[in-house]
C-alpha cells in the first residue's frame, strides 16, 4: 500500500470516528458525556482538516498518489 493510499484510508477512517462521536451525542442521555463527544468531534475534525491539507501536499508533491 503506498503512503497517499495509507493517508486516504486513514482520512476515511477518521472521518467515521468523527460521525460516530457526533451520533452518540446525539442519542440523548448524560448532557455531560454528550458534550465531551461532541468536544472530541471537532477535535478529530481539526485533525482531518490537517490530514486533508498534507494530503494535498502530498499529491502536490508526488503526482501519482493522486486520485488513488
Amino acid at each position: 500500500m503506498t503512503v497517499g493510499a495509507q493517508v486516504k484510508q486513514t482520512l476515511a477512517e477518521l472521518k467515521g470516528i468523527q460521525a460516530n462521536l457526533e451520533t452518540f451525542a446525539q442519542s440523548g442521555g448524560n448532557e455531560e458525556a454528550n458534550a465531551l463527544l461532541l468536544k472530541n468531534a471537532r477535535r478529530v475534525g481539526q485533525v482531518i482538516e490537517k490530514m486533508e491539507k498534507r494530503l494535498s501536499n502530498l499529491e502536490f508533491e508526488e503526482p501519482q498518489y493522486k486520485g488513488f
